[in-house]
């Protein structure tokens, strides 16, 4: 299925027939990915195929999935409809009001900031999955309440639902769930001052990741565990974790988590990468762009090695000689290599510059290229 992926991109490749089960499929691989720019589109396909033939709990379910990636990139718009709609299919058309709709209701309102209201939808959520005896249905039930308990700060009954969630899971295996709310219990114990209980049980959260391998709860783990270190003053493990978080992280994607992490890092002396108009991982082999975000050029090879050339001496003019020798290890040859490295620049413009008719990064001078030695720059160790 990976290559699959691979070949896949865009929702629109697939056969237009295609069933909301290959969708989510795609959408989950995307997702664990983080990269909810691409897993929106089969999510969004498959909510619509599931309410079209009736089968509501995959319809929340899928619904819930695009709630959480509309909140990590701050798509406010989107939960507002994804709310009104929902409202309306319960009040006009009589849409069923299980455990999961009153779920996927505190979830809008969660977003929303409305943590009372979401209270409400989700202590109904959990009458009727007990009502119905849904050990599933309770469980995401008492997550919310635990989730909005700890926003309230209402940190006792939080704990309390934390430890009525593990009782559930020693019988009623939920992986995911589990990991979330072991993150949960961790942040909980944080903001309780109680440092080492939320350090261990954050760090009982790998044991979950070696299994579960989700670069979503990865990065959050990361950022939990930087913030939880920072308040019990070790500064130094904090930056590590957080540093480690920030270079993990896709602006894009998990705007809000994104900002948090250089909020945090600004407090501990870190300049964070939104100061900088290029961010350059060469472990990572990608860039961050001030404004297009983590550019990756895992298989670009080539156009990687040329920026770094270029980058590391801004207003410095590479000849096409030099050029051609570091970059291809050859003689310069003008039939040969000018319309190679003309080709080269011109794919790089288009991989980096937020405005490739205009650009500000790459300049042609009389003999070669320079890069921009207005920008500023920052190259990650």
């Amino acid at each position: 299925m990976s290559d699959l992926l691979n070949k896949v991109a865009p929702v629109s490749l697939l056969p237009v027939n295609a069933d909301k089960a290959t969708l989510i499929e795609f959408g989950k691989l995307y997702l664990s990915k983080c990269d909810h720019e691409k897993a929106i589109p089969f999510y969004e396909r498959a909510v619509e195929i599931a309410y079209a033939e009736k089968d509501f709990e995959v319809y929340l379910e899928s619904l819930n999935s695009l709630l959480h990636m509309y909140a990590d990139r701050e798509e406010e718009d989107k939960i507002n409809q994804t709310k009104e709609r929902l409202q309306d299919l319960v009040l006009k058309d009589g849409f069923a009001l299980t455990s999961k709709t009153f779920y996927t209701l505190g979830v809008c309102a969660d977003f929303k900031k409305q943590h009372d209201v979401a209270l409400e939808y989700f202590q109904k959520a959990l009458a009727l999955g007990l009502s119905k005896n849904s050990k599933k249905d309770m469980c995401y039930a008492i997550t919310g309440i635990a989730i909005t308990y700890s926003k309230l700060e209402k940190y006792s009954e939080a704990l309390q639902e934390v430890y009525n969630l593990k009782v559930f899971f020693e019988v009623f295996p939920l992986p995911e769930l589990k990991l979330s709310t072991q993150i949960l219990n961790g942040i909980i114990l944080r903001n309780l001052g109680r440092y080492e209980e939320a350090l261990e049980a954050l760090w009982g959260c790998y044991d979950i990741l070696k299994t579960e391998k989700s670069h979503y709860y990865y990065i959050h783990l990361l950022y939990v565990l930087g913030t939880t270190y920072q308040r019990a003053k070790d500064m130094e493990l904090a930056r590590v974790y957080l540093t480690l978080a920030r270079k993990s992280v896709d602006s894009n994607n998990l705007k809000k988590l994104s900002r948090d992490i250089d909020e945090r890092l600004a407090e501990l002396g870190v300049q964070p990468d939104t100061d900088f108009d290029l961010v350059f991982d060469p472990i990572d082999k990608s860039i961050t762009e001030k404004k297009r975000g983590k550019v990756d050029f895992k298989n670009q090879f080539i156009l990687l090695e040329l920026l770094h050339l270029l980058m590391k001496a801004p207003g410095l003019v590479y000849s096409k000689e030099s050029i051609v020798k570091t970059i291809w290890d050859q003689e310069y040859s003008p039939a040969i290599h000018d319309n190679k490295i003309y080709v080269t620049i011109k794919r790089l413009r288009k991989m980096i510059e937020p405005d490739y008719e205009k650009p500000k990064y790459i300049f042609r001078a009389k003999n070669g290229y320079y890069f921009n030695k207005n920008i500023k720059v920052r190259f990650q160790h």
